[in-house]
């Protein structure tokens, strides 16, 4: 481990001296795990599989905690590991969600039924692979299906189940204020996205998980939900860049293909093993994840809901985002 260099690269990011001996600590760990199990593996070879083998000793000496897995993902950068880095990026992902449910079901119908709802059901730690996740969500989304009915059940899953920061997208709100209206806006964000694509394929980093070259670049350029969003109406139409476009614009099979389009650490696996069945209705989740920005762009809560989704079987997720009256009449007087 180039410990000099890690530590040089944490106070470069600002961490304080205990944080980083906590970085040392847990990435030194790692290193050990890796040559008592085979003597050529290093922290620079390293596989998102040995991640996700040593994420279960993390959870069984507990070990297990967000600080820990973001010193493991930090070194990954640091080192030049995509596989280390992204094996980490995938433990963490929407870890959340099935916590959120949990609470959201309290707030909406009552501890009582909640604890009814969820009762038995395994516990999901932080760390835990991606292929474990599917089968509890499916228990636990059939189990809220039985006990309430489905506007209830999509008005709990649509109020979504990521944490997201309104502090996120402020910048946004802040481009959409100097446009003359919404469709100035939605030009220039698709401007932005392409241009933003093309400064990652240059400079040879990763987009989130995935590499960007420029057979993305054009596909997401012709594709204009993908690109910016397309508004028809008080409606905006949008379609997220798939997980690993790569590999979906590589792909002819369809089952494949859905696989490398969907996000969602709780269902993505499940259309690879088929093993399980996770509701269509569990979408509305991303469909909330799609009006958060717009949430805080307008100052107000928006309806949007699911189009298309690779869980009704089509080949990728399409969300309708709900518009306020206001912006198009802001529109029409300008």
């Amino acid at each position: 481990m180039n410990r000099v260099g890690f530590e040089e690269y944490l106070e470069g990011r600002d961490q304080p001296k205990n944080e980083i001996d906590h970085s040392i600590e847990i990435v030194t760990r790692y290193e050990t795990f890796l040559k008592e199990r085979d003597a050529q593996t290093s922290l620079e070879n390293s596989t998102s599989d040995d991640i996700q083998n040593f994420s279960v000793l993390m959870i069984e000496s507990e070990l297990n905690t967000y600080e820990r897995y973001l010193a493991l993902a930090r070194y990954g950068l640091f080192c030049g590991n995509d596989a280390m880095y992204l094996g980490v990026l995938d433990l963490l992902d929407g870890a959340e969600a099935l916590d959120n449910l949990y609470t959201k079901v309290a707030q909406e119908v009552g501890v009582e039924k909640r604890d009814q709802i969820f009762s038995g059901l395994q516990r999901i730690p932080l760390g835990t692979p991606n292929s474990e996740k599917p089968a509890v969500m499916q228990a636990a989304l059939e189990r809220l299906e039985a006990w309430v009915d489905s506007e209830t059940s999509v008005r709990i899953l649509g109020s979504g189940l990521r944490d997201l920061e309104d502090e996120w997208y402020l910048e946004e709100r802040n481009k959409y204020r100097v446009c003359q209206n919404i469709d100035e806006y939605l030009d220039q964000k698709g401007r932005d996205f392409i241009s933003q694509l093309e400064d990652i394929k240059d400079s040879g980093k990763l987009f989130f998980n995935q590499k960007i070259t420029e057979d993305v670049i054009e596909f997401v350029a012709r594709v204009p939900e993908i690109r910016q969003g397309v508004r028809e109406g008080d409606i905006l139409y949008e379609i997220k860049i798939p997980h690993m476009a790569n590999e979906y614009l590589a792909e002819i099979d369809e089952m494949k293909k859905r696989y490398y389009y969907c996000h969602c650490p709780w269902v993505k696996e499940s259309l690879r093993s088929g093993i399980s069945d996770v509701p269509a209705r569990f979408c509305n989740c991303s469909a909330a994840f799609h009006k958060k920005p717009w949430e805080v762009i307008f100052e107000q809560p928006l309806e949007a809901e699911i189009i298309e989704s690779v869980l009704q079987g089509d080949l990728w997720c399409k969300i309708a985002i709900h518009l306020p009256k206001e912006v198009l009449e802001y529109d029409q007087g300008n």
